[in-house]
């Protein structure tokens, strides 16, 4: 009884200070703007203020091409020539140490070393070793920092995609870019902060989950917003057959009135938010079908990223579409592409996933430097662990696949800051362990973070009792990378 007689003379001495301050609904909207925590349970540390860099940064967005699946390092980026002279031969134990498999491969009683059946040529002034299967991104080898020595303890795809994308191997955690959404908040604000794009190959897909983009315990403004490739790029974002535009703004305006006296009554930062989320759709109408319509490009802008770029839901198109939300001032612009687990048929299926992404991927690395946006702009290609060196099965001719491996694998970053022209971590001869600079999960978020002038111990938001921050208690930022 006394702890509800407590609450209600809080909520009461609340109403009253509002109310005397003369704060209506256009305030509560405006502070919550530019400090997104205003009215949040959160209790961040006292030198970290949402919307505030800590330092200057050097890149102001990110967009992170993510190969959902994990190609293979072995295929791509991490050139072993040993493996092909030791074709078929046992994988010592010593190289294996105590190395966990995963259900696929424990059972294996042989482990045959398998080299790629694609050649590798060295490319740019850090004459870096890349497959022929990506000739795009040897062009822009320069433009690159290739890191080799990426490394997790997650060896399924469910927590080790989570990790990257939230931190923890479990969810319900904040995604990625809603910590950034939440630490920075947006450039522009017609558009979101966090965007989500999809697309799928022709290989053997992991599945992606809303779970991935969620804001966990920040205010629901920070989820990422997921465009589709249908017609309406944003579900429910067109006004009712039959609605004009001053009936949809009218009936905005009553739906804040009812929130504005639901907040006045419980406090609850979450009625803030819905009422964010109406502003922000009502002004995403203008300004998201421009940004979808790609009828002003180019002709050489739509020669460079290929024909792809044309059919909406495609691989090509995304990353089109990751330029234009980019330079129109979303934050994080989060690509999926699925179709990379290649436990088998490697060489047929891994042709075609890099197929699919190579020329995009370097057009738009190439697009963005011709804009003058590369420098502010980080780019990230990668999945979520590395595979075997040795065959998964039985070694066939020109025909192979590879399990996971989580000790050692590829991604790179262009642009935000990151040298340029760059190769980081080694491996071993066979390609299973780092033997120099090894860059974990944890690192990695660090230093993007950190490009964005964000010091990763500092983003911190408590819930539950505990402060938690994306990093958790780990993460080291790479300045080696750094320009």
């Amino acid at each position: 009884m006394e702890k509800d007689i407590l609450e209600h003379h809080l909520n009461s001495n609340r109403r009253k200070f509002l109310s005397k301050l003369s704060l209506g609904l256009g305030s509560v909207a405006l502070g919550s703007l530019l400090i997104p925590n205003l009215f949040s349970g959160g209790d961040s540390d006292a030198d970290f203020i949402p919307g505030v860099p800590n330092f200057a940064p050097k890149a102001k967005r990110v967009i992170y091409l993510f190969q959902n699946g994990a190609p293979s390092q072995l295929e791509s980026f991490d050139y072993k020539p040993k493996l092909r002279q030791m074709m078929g031969q046992e994988l010592p134990p010593s190289v294996r140490g105590n190395q966990i498999l995963t259900g696929m491969t424990a059972k294996q009683t042989s482990f045959p070393l398998v080299g790629s059946f694609y050649d590798f040529k060295q490319y740019g002034e850090a004459r870096a070793w890349i497959s022929d299967l990506f000739p795009y991104t040897a062009k822009i080898a320069d433009d690159l920092c290739i890191i080799k020595s990426m490394y997790t303890e997650a060896i399924n795809h469910d927590p080790a995609l989570t990790f990257f994308q939230t931190g923890a191997q479990q969810g319900n955690r904040p995604s990625m870019g809603s910590w950034v959404s939440y630490g920075l908040g947006s450039e522009n604000k017609n558009v979101p902060a966090f965007t989500v794009l999809l697309s799928k190959g022709k290989g053997n897909g992991q599945g992606v989950y809303s779970k991935l983009w969620s804001n966990g315990f920040l205010d629901s403004i920070h989820q990422g917003v997921q465009f589709s490739s249908s017609e309406d790029p944003v579900l429910y974002l067109k006004d009712p057959d039959g609605m004009s535009r001053q009936e949809r703004r009218k009936m905005i305006d009553q739906i804040a009135a009812l929130n504005e006296m639901s907040y006045k009554e419980f406090g609850d930062p979450e009625i803030n938010a819905k009422v964010q989320q109406y502003e922000m759709a009502y002004r995403m109408q203008t300004e998201v079908p421009e940004i979808m319509d790609i009828s002003k490009e180019s002709d050489d802008t739509i020669k460079m990223y290929g024909p792809d770029c044309l059919v909406p839901g495609t691989y090509a198109a995304n990353c089109l579409l990751a330029r234009k939300l980019s330079e129109n001032g979303v934050r994080f612009v989060q690509l999926y592409h699925q179709g990379w687990d290649q436990h088998g048929n490697l060489p047929t299926e891994m042709a075609g996933q890099a197929k699919d992404v190579d020329q995009a991927s370097a057009a738009l690395v190439t697009d963005l430097k011709q804009r003058g946006l590369l420098d502010e702009t980080l780019v990230i290609w990668g999945g979520e662990f590395g595979r075997t060196n040795y065959s998964q099965g039985k070694l066939l001719p020109n025909n192979y696949g590879r399990d996971h491996h989580p000790r050692c694998f590829s991604i790179w970053m262009a642009g935000g800051g990151i040298k340029p022209g760059m190769v980081y971590g080694e491996t071993d001869d066979f390609g299973y362990n780092i033997v120099k600079n090894g860059m974990h999960v944890h690192d990695f978020h660090a230093t993007v973070l950190n490009q964005l002038g964000i010091d990763h111990k500092k983003l911190t938001f408590k819930s539950q009792g505990r402060r938690y921050r994306l990093t958790d208690v780990a993460g080291n930022v790479v300045r080696d990378i750094l320009t």
